[in-house]
């Protein structure tokens, strides 16, 4: 079961006038074996888990130790216990996010920010997913899109199965009807500030074998 957060999608949908019968459903079985196959076909290796905790102990797997990593803001990496787990130091990686807030001098800091997009692994949650195979996000400034179409050497996304839309048309307006809505939310709340659809980002093929990993998760999770 995914850790339910002051920020979780429970916490703010009562606030939003949003469609959560279309946009945040849990698919059929034949869905979601369906849609496995389409996002395979596309070059994207999937592993499907039951939870967040399984999906956790996933990423301990694909990450060796000492392995650089870097994650963009992702409310279902929150959800899953990976946040805190970063956070935390009890891991064998080398943390870039880190290095980033160690960084005192407000243009260094932006530099390393930059070229923290490359990675040996980065990770992120997935805003919307077309049946059709299709991968989208979206962010403000482009900091953890930037990492998805070649920057990191392995992209590494989490997503739970109420992501899944029938085609790319919806996989658009889910976020815009309600991925936005929630993060505007929480943006206000966490920063006083709007939220903003800057960069949007869409995996369509990755021609590098290996290169994605989706780690499909059985449960409701994230925007």
């Amino acid at each position: 079961m995914a850790n339910v957060t002051k920020y979780s999608a429970a916490n703010l949908l009562a606030e939003l006038n949003v469609d959560t019968a279309k946009w945040n459903r849990i698919p059929s079985e034949q869905e979601i074996a369906s849609a496995t196959k389409a996002i395979e076909a596309r070059g994207i290796a999937v592993t499907r888990v039951r939870d967040g905790r399984q999906a956790l102990e996933k990423i301990k797997e694909i990450i060796p130790p000492g392995a650089e990593v870097m994650n963009g803001s992702s409310t279902t990496l929150i959800e899953i216990g990976y946040q805190e787990l970063i956070d935390s130091g009890r891991h064998d990686w080398s943390d870039l996010h880190k290095a980033i807030f160690s960084e005192n001098d407000a243009k260094e800091r932006a530099e390393i920010r930059r070229k923290s997009v490359a990675a040996e692994y980065f990770l992120s949650g997935v805003n919307a997913i077309a049946m059709t195979g299709e991968l989208l996000a979206c962010d403000g400034g482009g900091s953890r899109v930037g990492a998805w179409p070649f920057a990191a050497k392995n992209l590494v996304l989490v997503s739970g199965v109420n992501k899944l839309v029938p085609n790319l048309q919806d996989a658009m307006q889910r976020i815009g009807e309600y991925a936005y809505p929630l993060e505007d939310a929480r943006s206000k709340k966490v920063y006083g500030v709007p939220g903003q659809i800057g960069k949007w980002v869409i995996i369509a093929n990755e021609k590098q074998a290996g290169r994605i990993s989706l780690i499909l998760v059985d449960e409701a999770l994230g925007y």
